[in-house]
């Protein structure tokens, strides 16, 4: 049965070892190879947003609701990060810098027990094409709330300093479309 505690002290572990982000990819790979122990600990998804499990500045583990059609612009991380998907699916597109743009690179289309290594300079996008949300686990390697960095406008691609409460407006706006779609 997955467990939150358990998952992040094992994460945690895994800091000490010699690639911690390829012993947590196998952890975050373990864990989402049974979809419904995490649903069952996690809870059924109801609303986009960053859920954080655990946040120091060594390690964040969050669980990740991605509503249906939602869209988050480019962005960078600045530190290593494993994505892996309990549900739905999560459409990356990864990018090129070029000075202060960015260019369209290559994508991955992430479905349920699929697990990503993303590493420290990886600027992506992400998207949810489906109709249902997607469910996933980031783990990063360091204090993703906390860690300065960038994020590129969608229209221009032009590099501007990461700002957490525009990306939450962008979860704060899916779920009022959400919303809306199931009053109709």
């Amino acid at each position: 049965m997955f467990e939150g505690e358990t998952f992040v002290a094992r994460c945690l572990s895994a800091l000490g070892e010699h690639t911690p982000e390829l012993a947590v990819k196998d952890l975050v790979a373990e864990a989402v190879s049974r979809p419904s122990e995490i649903t069952s600990t996690l809870g059924l998804a109801t609303q986009a947003g960053l859920f954080p499990l655990y946040r120091s500045e060594q390690l964040t583990v969050l669980k990740v609701l991605w509503a249906p059609g939602m869209t988050l612009y480019p962005h960078e991380h600045r530190m290593w990060a494993v994505i892996g998907i309990y549900g739905g699916q999560e459409d990356n597109v990864f990018y090129r810098r070029t000075g202060d743009h960015v260019s369209v690179a290559n994508g991955k289309d992430l479905g349920v027990k699929d697990t990503i290594l993303l590493g420290v300079d990886i600027v992506h996008a992400v998207t949810n094409r489906q109709r249902v949300f997607a469910e996933a686990i980031h783990v990063y390697g360091g204090d993703f709330f906390g860690t300065p960095r960038n994020e590129w406008d969608p229209d221009t691609l032009e590099a501007r300093p990461f700002d957490l409460e525009r990306a939450m407006a962008v979860f704060a706006k899916a779920n009022e479309e959400l919303q809306a779609a199931r009053l109709d």
